[in-house]
């Protein structure tokens, strides 16, 4: 892991959403990394999409999720992201990245 990464990474102790390589979106308050990017969040839970109804959210708890599986990581506005109505969004899941 670069310094550039250490950095960012230490800059977004709080909470994240993390899409993993097969297209899932995990939300959660990152409490640690390491130098492979294995992340562990606490408090989470993955947002299901659906074209035909609205986000499901299943309670996952304190969570690992490998670095390999990592696609994307960002710092998720709390103030913004509660006032979400998740009920009513309505989005394709994500695919798996393909290398």
């Amino acid at each position: 892991i670069s310094d550039t990464s250490k950095h960012f990474l230490n800059e977004l102790l709080g909470t994240v959403a993390v899409i993993t390589s097969d297209g899932r979106m995990i939300v959660g308050t990152l409490k640690g990394f390491d130098q492979t990017i294995n992340l562990i969040l606490d408090e989470s839970h993955e947002r299901v999409f659906s074209s035909s109804q609205g986000v499901e959210q299943v309670v996952l708890g304190l969570y690992i999720v490998r670095g390999d599986n990592v696609a994307v990581i960002g710092e998720i506005d709390e103030e913004t992201d509660s006032a979400l109505d998740l009920g009513n969004i309505r989005a394709e899941p994500l695919n798996s990245v393909v290398h």
